[in-house]
């Protein structure tokens, strides 16, 4: 019974040593595979898609993608895991520093690349400056053309938008791969091109986990989803979230979170009305957490205003954001 405990615990704090991970078999294969682009593009609906599971937040507000969140996917030929990045852009203060600088150091540490792109327009300036960034990488890079279910109608258009990251891909060698991380079409075939690029490896993860990170981690991220979703601009990036109780029985689990702004006038909007947006953002991450954790949640929020976080390294350290090693 004792050994059973130390094995539940163990998974709470994801101590991957404590897992049970199986020898692979001749010739299996198994990598990392960095996912990076322009914000916005779909870099975190492509790694949940290739998952199977909501394990990053979307949102149509650019730039959500803060911490370098790894999403993995066991098939019977291969392991990948995926490296979400932050959108490469041009920082605007320190905690867009700190994102940018981890997006940069992925690019190295990983065996493959996938350079996302909004494929139902044309290439722009922001892909051909990540394009620039990646001339001196030794990673193997696929160019993938997102959005294809956005597609324009028109042949003529779509020839054109093609025609652009063609031109992008070929001083490189790149391979492009169209897909859409929304719907899933297109994405077996990004999975066989990924393979064809990974070298035999072992299994780095027991091929049930589908991230490395704990579920304190994404509980938060599931909180400032809907902070985003909700909200929209009024409170735009200056948003942080931190677990700070979780506590299990066998009917609920019960967590407290904080949620930190820099303003005042940030902190009326999302406690809003007699409490409405705040009410309505727990209601919303609740049931996304059920999901997450298969079972019923008791979810209270609090507001805190920490001024300029965004711009003190000690703040960005209490909040989690760290220059990646």
């Amino acid at each position: 019974m004792m050994e059973h405990d130390q094995e539940i615990s163990a998974i709470d704090n994801l101590d991957i040593s404590a897992f049970r991970i199986p020898v692979a078999p001749e010739g299996y294969k198994s990598g990392f595979v960095g996912i990076i682009g322009r914000p916005n593009v779909g870099k975190s609906t492509l790694m949940n898609q290739m998952v199977g599971q909501k394990i990053a937040i979307t949102s149509p507000i650019a730039q959500t993608t803060r911490n370098r969140l790894r999403g993995i996917l066991t098939t019977p030929q291969a392991q990948f895991i995926f490296v979400d990045t932050p959108g490469i852009h041009k920082p605007q203060h320190k905690l867009g520093e700190v994102l940018v600088r981890n997006a940069k150091i992925a690019i190295d540490s990983v065996d493959v690349l996938v350079f996302v792109v909004d494929g139902a327009v044309d290439a722009g300036g922001g892909d051909r400056f990540i394009a620039d960034l990646l001339n001196n990488t030794k990673t193997p890079v696929i160019l993938g053309l997102n959005k294809i279910d956005q597609e324009p109608v028109k042949n003529q258009q779509r020839e054109y938008i093609d025609q652009t990251y063609t031109e992008l891909a070929k001083p490189h060698n790149w391979q492009i791969a169209k897909f859409s991380a929304l719907t899933g079409e297109g994405i077996e075939t990004l999975e066989q091109v990924l393979i064809d690029h990974l070298e035999p490896g072992p299994y780095y993860y027991p091929p049930d986990l589908v991230t490395d990170q704990p579920e304190r981690f994404i509980m938060g991220e599931l909180i400032r989803e809907q902070i985003l979703l909700l909200t929209r601009e009024e409170v735009p990036h200056s948003v942080a979230v931190t677990i700070d109780v979780v506590e299990e029985d066998v009917k609920i689990t019960r967590v407290l979170a904080t949620i930190y702004v820099e303003r005042d006038s940030q902190k009326g909007i999302l406690i809003g009305k007699g409490g409405a947006m705040l009410k309505a953002i727990g209601s919303a991450a609740r049931e996304q957490m059920q999901k997450l954790i298969a079972g019923k949640v008791y979810l209270e929020l609090f507001v805190k205003v920490q001024p300029k976080w965004r711009q003190s390294r000690l703040h960005l350290a209490e909040l989690g954001y760290r220059v990646e090693e």
